[in-house]
């Protein structure tokens, strides 16, 4: 097999020897995606096995790459493709498009990462007004023959020409409603003949040109609708919303056309060898007779479940029973495979790892351990800690008394409640707006995709577990009910009648349930997930009445604990939050904000600090401030103890502990015009004004309160002293360790820390107690990270702060950028993902790893964690492992999450390594 030796000469479109832009299905195998796609390479792959695969050529994504740069194919591209089809014709004894006995093939996208439905096929390439004729003798089937034809000018019209598709839509329910049928197969040849010809004058009309007879300009510009179709709306925002690369183009598999629409013994189905909802084990899958692939897919006939098969073609099935293991045992997972069979001969169309729901990927993990299959490192790679985020939603109360108006296919998991909207637009213009809304179709086609990615759920009255919406949903982790056939859905009225007659209206709200399939009217009430109970320690795995879910998490979990580096801690400010956070499996706090302490009743007290004329004054405040500071911190460190508490400094400006300016301004003003007592009001209005700043992010916070407001910092750091000694009083073992935020120079900490060390000899004299109290700072300033050998010397530990640090790099206020303009930058594509959901690793990441650098050559057991939302987000876990911080630390509710993606990313490291 010839290599591409140099692609980038490919890319130029020259022709080169010994680049090869067209590999024939017997010379790829499963491990050439980049090259092949997962279509292409995986249908190599079976054909390595012996099954039964059509014969056929794929065209690599590298020619894609050419075209896509350049505007025009790679030069070589044309003439090999001639070779290959010539080298088909001769292996299947016919000729593409000739009259008597035509070769038709189908020409399908195949990229490296699977996308259902974004991009184009078209099948029956080949078929003309004289092979059509062919077609029927061959077959001896002239319905079908005309069947096929009107398929390919349908699908070439929209896919190739830019046809609207509802035109052939309207013209097939047209033609249906005539003949007075409810399903196209009920149309006979006469029908159909009529219909191919209405086609062709809607090509002729719509895209301005006959529909093509030659059937090589139909497969050459099939070719290129595929190539183009990577650079399709729906593709780009499907690649967006699953971070998919944008340069990796798509694969172009030409296959010899096998026929389900033969008849009763004919058919098409897709297959899965466990059930990708569930996990479980057992025949699932769909199956349709006299039908082609495309509409088990598009949902818009109902499919039978392929234990049916059995009965309707028992050899066929006992061989795709066969085949379904080998490809299981082969590919080591969950495997999707779309088969047609032919008058009695099975054919294998596609078979690639199935897209499963986050309950079915972690029970399958954990089965293929038990099979012997799979390791438990691999098994901690087939899950994610965005499938475990998702299976701790909550679910619906199944004792709520709620009226339950329809059931269809449980397709994709989950509890969503909404206001029904019948189409795209509108789900995503009502989703911006704030509204949650489920997205009702009769079936969703590709076009949809943007509706469902704003929608709470998805619901349709048509379709299957392997229909267009099921497959979208589970890859997305959107709640789905699909085949709810008791539902009567108008889209173009806005309406969907339930049985009994009652018609719910766009905007009235109604609940699905992806779990079972139930459709509700109104709001059902949820409860909390059982993983949250498991976590909590309200469901115990391996208990009668743990179910296998909760094991199959418990088993993943105790996995990643082993194999991780990282530590995983919470954000944490009060004792409440800590014993969640230590139920959840956190290993300490990793930032307490002890500005969230100076609310509520104590705001008085705050006011009096920020009022204070007089040195007397402020020490008299800072007096009071100091037993209720201490009382936190004793709370929290017995809520922690034995492990460590990373208390943060006062941070925010001292403005947002006072009124809003408006709202104090009309308070003076009227207590003027009654002529009340207002004293009081008006020097808090002074101080605002005296305090107000234009960018306060940037200005008097952080470490600088400490320096310009005497005692503030030292009555905190006395606190947490107090604190810590009364704890070990009471012989607990608290492990406190104190941050100064927003430094952006060594000289600022070594006056805060000197005068900390101050403090805590201080009391350790007073209490006869040894304290040993960590001091470090906060990295969220570039001047921090680009100085942090320096501040190293004065600092224990460092915590980065991502969030402001985001902020500082990018130059982005979050509160104002976000609403304004990051929606832009997503569509656009400058973003794949906010900054400060996944952490910029070009950037931010630079400097945090340049950082951890500096700060360690200055000083070897510096310790490191990070403290911003990043410390939850699974991508950013695997960043944070690799420049070797000590912690991340998060949300009480993402540390199982942090702690699965801890363990997958050393886990991952360890296989590097090995390779």
């Amino acid at each position: 097999m010839s290599e591409n030796k140099d692609p980038q000469v490919a890319e130029r479109g020259q022709s080169v020897e010994g680049v090869k832009f067209v590999y024939d299905f017997t010379e790829g195998n499963k491990d050439l995606k980049d090259l092949l796609g997962g279509k292409g390479a995986n249908l190599a792959e079976m054909t390595n096995l012996g099954l039964p695969v059509p014969p056929g050529f794929t065209i690599t994504t590298e020619a894609c790459k050419v075209y896509l740069d350049s505007g025009e194919e790679p030069a070589a591209l044309r003439d090999e493709v001639s070779a290959h089809l010539e080298a088909l014709e001769e292996r299947m004894g016919k000729r593409l498009g000739q009259a008597d006995n035509p070769l038709l093939v189908s020409v399908r996208s195949g990229a490296k990462f699977s996308m259902p439905g974004m991009m184009d096929t078209v099948l029956n390439i080949g078929l003309s007004d004289k092979s059509v004729q062919g077609l029927a003798k061959q077959a001896g089937d002239e319905r079908f023959a005309w069947d096929s034809y009107r398929r390919l000018i349908q699908m070439f019209g929209k896919t190739v020409l830019g046809v609207d598709g509802d035109l052939f839509e309207e013209a097939l329910e047209k033609a249906k409603e005539t003949k007075k049928v409810t399903v196209d197969t009920e149309l006979d040849a006469a029908d159909l003949k009529k219909l191919v010809t209405k086609f062709k004058k809607i090509v002729k009309t719509e895209a301005g040109r006959d529909f093509p007879q030659d059937p090589r300009e139909q497969m050459d510009l099939a070719i290129k609708a595929v190539f183009d179709s990577w650079n399709g709306d729906r593709a780009k925002l499907y690649r967006r919303q699953e971070r998919i690369p944008h340069d990796l183009g798509t694969a172009v598999n030409v296959c010899s056309m096998v026929f389900g629409n033969l008849g009763p013994d004919s058919g098409t189905g897709v297959a899965f060898t466990r059930d990708p909802a569930s996990g479980h084990q057992g025949v699932y899958g769909d199956y349709l007779q006299n039908a082609q692939g495309e509409d088990v897919v598009a949902g818009i006939r109902n499919t039978v479940p392929l234990a049916e098969l059995e009965n309707i073609d028992k050899k066929s099935y006992d061989q795709l029973m066969q085949i379904m293991e080998t490809l299981e045992n082969h590919y080591k997972d969950l495997c999707d495979i779309e088969f047609t069979i032919e008058r009695g001969q099975l054919w294998m169309l596609q078979t690639r790892v199935g897209k499963r729901t986050a309950g079915a990927a972690f029970r399958i993990a954990t089965q293929l351990v038990d099979q012997g299959l799979i390791d438990e490192a691999e098994a901690l790679q087939r899950v994610t800690g965005a499938q475990l985020a998702q299976l701790m939603f909550p679910r619906f109360d199944d004792g709520a008394k709620i009226e339950q108006v329809a059931r269809g296919i449980a397709a994709s998991p989950g509890a969503a409640v909404g206001k029904a909207v019948f189409d795209s637009y509108t789900a995503v213009k009502w989703s911006r707006s704030g509204e949650k809304v489920i997205l009702v179709r009769r079936e969703t086609n590709p076009d949809d995709l943007d509706g469902m990615i704003a929608a709470e759920g998805i619901l349709t009255s048509r379709g299957g577990k392997t229909s267009h919406a099921a497959v979208v949903a589970r890859g997305m982790g959107k709640t789905c009910v699909c085949g709810a056939e008791e539902l009567e859905v108008d889209t173009k009225r806005r309406r969907m009648t339930v049985p009994g007659g009652h018609v719910v209206e766009e905007g009235d709200v109604i609940s699905i349930d992806g779990s079972t399939g139930k459709v509700y009217l109104g709001e059902v009430p949820v409860v909390p997930s059982p993983v949250v109970e498991y976590f909590e320690g309200r469901m115990h795995a391996g208990a009668d009445d743990a179910d296998e879910l909760v094991e199959a998490v418990h088993r993943i979990m105790a996995f990643a604990d082993r194999k991780r580096r990282l530590r995983v801690r919470a954000n944490a400010d009060n004792a409440e939050d800590a014993l969640r956070a230590r139920r959840f499996g956190a290993q300490g706090i990793g930032l307490c904000r002890t500005e969230h302490m100076f609310l509520g009743d104590r705001r008085e007290l705050v006011e009096r600090l920020i009022l204070a004329d007089t040195e007397a004054e402020r020490e008299e405040s800072l007096k009071q401030l100091l037993p209720l500071q201490k009382k936190d911190f004793v709370e929290l460190f017995e809520a922690m103890d034995g492990l460590p508490v990373t208390v943060r400094l006062l941070d925010p400006p001292l403005h947002e502990f006072l009124p809003d300016i408006t709202e104090l301004s009309v308070r003076v003003a009227l207590a003027e015009s009654r002529q009340e007592p207002h004293e009081n009001e008006l020097r808090l209005l002074q101080a605002v004004h005296r305090l107000h700043e234009q960018n306060p992010m940037l200005g008097l916070r952080g470490v600088r309160l400490g320096l310009v407001i005497p005692g503030l910092f030292t009555m905190q750091v006395r606190a947490i002293a107090e604190a810590a000694a009364e704890r070990k009083a009471a012989k607990g073992d608290p492990r406190a360790e104190i941050m100064i935020p927003l430094v952006g120079t060594v000289q600022e900490l070594e006056i805060v820390r000197e005068e900390a060390d101050r403090v805590i000899a201080e009391v350790q004299e007073a209490t006869g107690t040894r304290l040993k109290l960590a001091i470090g700072t906060m990295i969220e300033l570039p001047r921090a990270a680009l100085t942090a050998g320096q501040i190293a010397e004065a600092a224990e530990f460092f915590s980065f702060g991502t969030n402001d640090l985001t902020q500082t790099v990018w130059g982005f206020s979050r509160d104002d950028v976000e609403a304004s303009f990051f929606t832009a930058y997503l569509e656009k594509g400058i973003f794949g993902v906010s900054p400060f959901e996944t952490i910029d690793k070009d950037g931010v990441g630079s400097l945090v790893k340049a950082a951890a650098q500096a700060g360690r050559a200055t000083r070897p057991d510096l310790k490191l964690g990070v403290c911003g939302e990043h410390g939850g987000d699974p991508e950013s876990v695997h960043f944070f492992h690799e420049v070797g911080l000590d912690y991340v630390s998060c949300s009480p509710f993402r540390i199982p999450v942090a702690r699965l993606e801890a363990g997958r990313a050393a886990s991952q490291s360890e296989g590097s390594d090995h390779r």
